[in-house]
């Protein structure tokens, strides 16, 4: 028995800080202070609170070390594992109070948040099939192999109100009774798993991939006994190495411990799991597209119906949900259907685990109730806006979403709100903007993204997009007029009515949702040649105050294209003509005497 356990997150954002440093270091002064024996280190997956990494938590006080450095660990060891003294300055700020060191549980980044999905991130060493088990881990396959029937875990799924996390939010248990029921006596189906995640600012599929594998592949072999299939694939992304190692370690480890393979449980029941890479396509998030890319041929989609339930992979009725979707089965079947049903609203059961990123101070994964408003999310768990700045909108679904502006900061995040004012919750991304974003801008930045991963197959998204695109072009350069509002409308909705997929369909939504909000800011960009928010270079300029100026010439120096010009003590001059508006000469004054208009 150890006397004391410390947990090192090791996701892919702490990594890239280096917690590998931070592990290695900590078992070197452990060994050296011969607590080998008492101390044992834990590397885990992402706590969520991404701002704050590297983090280590310490068992059994719970201290929660953050933007842990190399050289801090030896006095951690020294001081808070040897002696028992908590080193209070490396602490989360906010768990430290006049009253004494509280739990990070009762900090505002984690106090409104529900975490089921994430349940054993953070908590776990993701590498050991163990300590899986010990947190109740294949006790729910267990249940359903040797105490109920596909149809009752079918009937479960469907009470709890269990929505696809992935975008789209489709029951799961009817996707699950429909590929069990449609081809009853076919002889192979399939159930796959969209760990793809392309959204620009999300990661919520990878730290589960990464904090909790085992969730994934119980919940899979689950979804496989109810409708009768006997393989399974997991499409991740080949740009996420830490999953990818987890998951191949975590499946042979299953297969090992014979929870994969044949015979499982001596009930009979054969079930396995094999690893697809995508080389990061877009278009693949889109069901028929992946199941295409799984069988070896460009990821494409296909028309429906027929649908996958019906005639997915190989031909055969096949499931596909995501990560986040998979993550809740074990639970829901442990707990019963009510439990689950009773968190969330009427229609959308349950929590949602976010990617909160963008300007806001608090970034990282957040898992909160259905109904939770989107003010909660932002100021209470995200703490709020860097620099006193203010909410100028958020933008949930990715490319495939719209933009909330503030006049619904206090909408109730579920799936049929979101639809209502535009937007949607896909897989999870929620990137925040303020006053210092041109909207105009972010619809063209989504834009971009969905014209580079049309897949071309249809010509409403492969052209239509492009047209899209090329007149936001027009407006952000300074050229474009009234008409192009009107073209853009019209072309908005005609990609939406006739493309092939979800892609191209939803690919104008951020279009639609700017122009719906935010047209003040065409209108200044057309009418006044104006970015409001001076993120527009072609519509910027920069210049001198002669009142502030005093001369000092460290502007000149820094400029670039030697646009600035003046004597020492004597007022300087941008030349507009030279000027590339790069930023940097306002950047460098001390004197706030340049400005931006």
């Amino acid at each position: 028995m150890y006397r004391s356990h410390v947990l090192v997150c090791g996701g892919t954002g702490c990594t890239s800080s280096g917690s590998a440093k931070i592990i290695d270091a900590l078992q070197r002064e452990i060994d050296k202070n011969g607590l080998g024996g008492e101390v044992q280190v834990v590397k885990t997956g992402c706590f969520g609170l991404c701002a704050l990494g590297p983090v280590m938590v310490v068992y059994p006080e719970g201290s929660f070390y953050s933007m842990v450095k190399e050289e801090d660990v030896a006095e951690i060891v020294s001081e808070h594992l040897l002696k028992g003294r908590i080193v209070t300055r490396l602490l989360y700020s906010e768990t430290v109070t006049e009253e004494g060191i509280k739990s990070i549980n009762d900090t505002n980044f984690y106090k409104k948040q529900k975490r089921i999905a994430l349940r054993n991130c953070g908590i776990i060493n993701p590498e050991s099939i163990d300590e899986y088990i010990g947190t109740d881990g294949y006790a729910a396959l267990g249940k359903v192999l040797t105490e109920m029937s596909p149809d009752e875990v079918i009937q479960t799924i469907l009470d709890s109100g269990l929505r696809g996390r992935g975008g789209g939010g489709f029951p799961t248990g009817l996707k699950w009774k429909l590929a069990r029921n449609l081809v009853p006596d076919a002889d192979q189906k399939y159930v796959c798993c969209n760990a793809d995640e392309g959204d620009p600012g999300a990661f919520m599929d990878r730290s589960v991939l990464e904090g909790d594998p085992h969730a994934l592949i119980e919940a899979m072999a689950i979804a496989g006994y109810a409708i009768g299939a006997t393989k399974g694939y997991i499409y991740v992304r080949a740009e996420y190495p830490i999953a990818v190692k987890r998951l191949k370690i975590a499946i042979d480890q299953a297969r090992e411990y014979n929870l994969l393979g044949d015979d499982i449980f001596g009930t009979g029941f054969n079930f396995d799991l094999y690893i697809r890479l995508g080389s990061g396509a877009f278009v693949c998030g889109e069901e028929t597209a992946l199941m295409t890319s799984i069988e070896g041929n460009r990821g494409e989609p296909n028309p429906r119906p027929p649908f996958p339930a019906e005639k997915g992979l190989y031909g055969k009725p096949t499931i596909l949900n995501n990560v986040e979707t998979y993550a809740n089965i074990p639970r829901i079947i442990l707990n019963g259907a009510e439990w689950l049903s009773s968190i969330g609203t009427e229609k959308s059961k349950g929590t949602k685990v976010f990617a909160l990123a963008g300007k806001v101070n608090n970034t990282g994964l957040v898992e909160v109730p259905m109904g939770t408003t989107l003010r909660e999310i932002v100021e209470e768990i995200g703490g709020g806006i860097p620099g006193g700045k203010k909410f100028k909108a958020a933008q949930t679904g990715g490319p495939s979403g719209g933009c909330i502006p503030a006049e619904h900061f206090d909408i109730p995040i579920d799936y049929d709100n979101l639809i209502s004012i535009g937007s949607m919750m896909g897989s999870g991304g929620l990137i925040v903007m303020d006053e210092d974003n041109c909207m105009v801008d972010i619809a063209k930045f989504f834009l971009d993204l969905t014209v580079d991963e049309s897949c071309g197959k249809c010509t409403p998204c492969r052209i239509g997009t492009k047209r899209l695109l090329e007149i936001l072009e027009k407006i952000i350069s300074g050229n474009g007029t009234l008409a192009d509002i009107d073209k853009m409308e019209e072309l908005c909705y005609h990609i939406k009515a006739n493309s092939l997929c979800g892609l191209g369909q939803s690919a104008p939504n951020p279009v639609i949702s700017t122009l719906k909000y935010f047209r003040d800011e065409y209108l200044a960009h057309i009418n006044e040649k104006r970015c409001p928010a001076g993120v527009c270079k072609s519509l910027l300029t920069y210049e001198i105050l002669p009142d502030k100026c005093i001369g000092c010439t460290a502007c000149a120096k820094v400029c670039p294209t030697n646009a600035i010009t003046g004597k020492v003590k004597e007022t300087h001059v941008i030349n507009q003509n030279k000027c590339i508006k790069c930023g940097a000469c306002m950047a460098k004054c001390k004197f706030k005497a340049i400005i931006k208009k």
